[in-house]
């Protein structure tokens, strides 16, 4: 092998490492955020407006991270968040967070969490508040 080809393949294999890297530094900023610190402000900031598992101002929060914008029945939802058409990934929420305006033109919530790690920690959370699996059918 050539002194030139040697680098070229090893250049191949640092840009396939910095790749992979990359995307697991990625994953793993989503994924920065305390469940338990998240709770306690969930229940001191977000319940004013929220619930678990009913509608009340804002919609329920079960489900949440996976689910279509818009979409919890019987919530009546702002036509621009209604129309929004995404899925609440934890990237998503943390913009909601930062500004639910900027994200969403026209939506009705008026609260923004300034302090990023509180929104890191709120967001990990709303990733625990996932729905159950419903049983087997019964043979």
């Amino acid at each position: 092998m050539s002194v030139a080809g040697g680098r070229q393949r090893l250049a191949g294999a640092l840009a396939a490492l910095l790749l992979v890297g990359g995307a697991s530094v990625a994953s793993a900023q989503d994924d920065v955020g305390s469940a338990a610190r998240g709770k306690t402000l969930w229940e001191a900031r977000c319940s004013v407006c929220h619930a678990v598992d009913s509608n009340s101002v804002g919609p329920m929060h079960r489900g949440v991270v996976g689910r279509m914008s818009g979409s919890v029945p019987g919530y009546d939802y702002s036509p621009a968040l209604a129309h929004s058409h995404f899925i609440w990934t934890k990237a998503k929420l943390l913009k909601w967070l930062t500004n639910p305006e900027a994200l969403v033109p026209g939506q009705k919530m008026n609260y923004e969490v300034d302090n990023p790690q509180d929104r890191a920690d709120i967001v990990a959370y709303l990733a625990t508040l996932t729905v159950p699996k419903e049983p087997a059918p019964a043979k």
